[in-house]
């Protein structure tokens, strides 16, 4: 039982540390384009070289 009293106020404080984490990311701007990277990544722009 003393063992709680320890463990609760550190996941609390944990799960505290984690939402500001994802939420500074996210105001930040690291979710605004999901999308471009992948299709980016599926664009060919390479040239076959020339013989």
């Amino acid at each position: 039982m003393d063992a709680l009293y320890l463990l609760v106020p550190i996941s609390v404080l944990l799960v505290f540390v984690a939402l500001w984490i994802f939420f500074k990311a996210s105001d930040d701007g690291q979710f605004d384009d999901l999308v471009g990277p992948a299709l980016r990544v599926l664009q060919d722009d390479d040239k076959p070289p020339d013989d």
